[in-house]
C-alpha cells in the first residue's frame, strides 16, 4: 500500500479510510490520489484558490465550476443591458498632477484631516463635482420608458469597489453639497462598508456619475462600461512618475491617465471632451478648483 502511495504521490496521512477496523484500502489510496489530481490540475503552486472550496472540480480537474451568486449576477446582468442599450463613446486625456500629489501630502499633514484617509481619488472626486457644476448636462438618465432624458439637480457620486462578492457600485449621497473633508470622510465610509460586504441596495440606488480606480491595480486606463442610468463614468489610472515637458525643459513628473465613457444619446463628443478636460484641468492645477467652485 505505500508502494502504491509513492508512485501516485498520495500522503497516506490524507487519505480517509473504508476498509475494516479503519484499515486504508487500495480504493482509498486511488480515490485519493483522483481529488489530489484534479485538485491540483484546477489550481497553480501557491494559489490559494477558493474556488475550489465554494465549486465542484470536474472529473479531469480541468475545470471548476461555481454557482453564480447573487451580487455578481446583478451586476453582470447591469452591464450586459448597460452594454447593449447605451451606445458608449469613450476619450482619454494624459495630464501632469503633480501638484495634485502635493497638495494630498499637504492634507496629509493637515491637523482637520488626521482622521481621514485622504488620496488622489479625493481630488479626482472633487474634480468630477467640479466639472460637473461647469456642464450639468451630462449629470443625467436616458428615460427610455417616457421617451424623456432626465437632468439631476443633484450628483450621488458613485465609487467603484471590487470586493470578495464582486464589483459593486455605492454612491455618496449629494456629494456636491460636501466639503473636501465631508467628501474624504464620504470615500472612505463607501469603501470600507463595500470590503465589509455591508453595500446595502439603498446604497447603490440613484447614482448620478461614477468613478471607477482603475489605477489602484497598476492599470493606466481602460473603457468603463456605465453604470445603469448614468450618463458618464471616469476612469482614473495608475499615476506614475514619468520625463515630461514642463516649463520647457523635460524634468520627471507625477502623470496619470483619464478615460471618460459616456452615453452619446445624452453627451455628444463636444460635451465629453469639455467635461474630460475640465477635470483634467483641476487635477492639473487644483487651485483651478476653487476658481470654479
Amino acid at each position: 500500500m505505500r508502494k502504491l502511495a509513492r508512485d501516485l504521490d498520495v500522503d497516506l496521512g490524507s487519505v480517509t479510510p473504508t476498509g475494516p477496523g479503519g484499515i486504508v484500502t487500495r480504493e482509498d489510496v486511488v480515490a485519493r490520489a483522483g481529488e489530489a489530481s484534479a485538485r491540483a490540475l484546477a489550481t497553480y503552486p501557491g494559489d490559494d484558490a477558493p474556488w475550489l472550496a465554494q465549486g465542484t472540480v470536474s472529473g479531469g480537474g480541468r475545470q471548476t465550476r461555481v454557482p453564480v451568486k447573487s451580487v455578481r449576477k446583478r451586476t453582470a446582468e447591469a452591464m450586459v443591458a448597460s452594454a447593449f442599450t447605451a451606445p458608449h463613446v469613450t476619450v482619454f486625456h494624459t495630464l501632469d498632477i503633480t501638484k495634485t500629489m502635493k497638495l494630498v501630502a499637504r492634507l496629509r499633514e493637515d491637523r482637520e484631516f488626521a482622521d481621514v484617509r485622504v488620496t488622489p481619488l479625493l481630488i479626482a472626486a472633487k474634480a468630477v463635482l467640479t466639472a460637473v457644476r461647469r456642464h450639468p448636462e451630462i449629470n443625467a438618465s436616458w428615460d427610455d420608458a417616457a421617451q424623456e432624458i432626465v437632468y439631476k439637480h443633484y450628483v450621488n457620486l458613485g465609487i467603484a469597489a471590487a470586493t470578495p462578492r464582486g464589483l459593486v457600485v455605492p454612491n455618496i449621497k449629494d456629494a456636491h453639497t460636501l466639503g473636501l473633508k465631508d467628501l474624504a470622510l464620504g470615500i472612505s465610509e463607501l469603501t470600507a462598508t463595500a470590503r465589509a460586504g455591508r453595500t446595502t441596495p439603498m446604497d447603490m440606488s440613484d447614482g448620478t456619475i461614477t468613478i471607477t480606480n482603475v489605477g489602484v491595480f497598476g492599470i493606466d486606463t481602460g473603457t468603463p462600461i456605465l453604470n445603469p442610468g448614468e450618463a458618464a463614468i471616469l476612469a482614473f489610472g495608475a499615476i506614475r512618475q514619468q520625463p515630461w515637458v514642463h516649463k520647457g525643459k523635460i524634468k520627471p513628473r507625477q502623470v496619470t491617465q483619464l478615460a471618460l465613457s459616456f452615453d452619446h444619446r445624452l453627451v455628444d463628443g463636444a460635451l465629453g471632451a469639455k467635461f474630460l478636460s475640465d477635470v483634467a484641468a483641476v487635477l492639473a492645477e487644483p487651485a483651478q478648483g476653487l476658481v470654479w467652485g
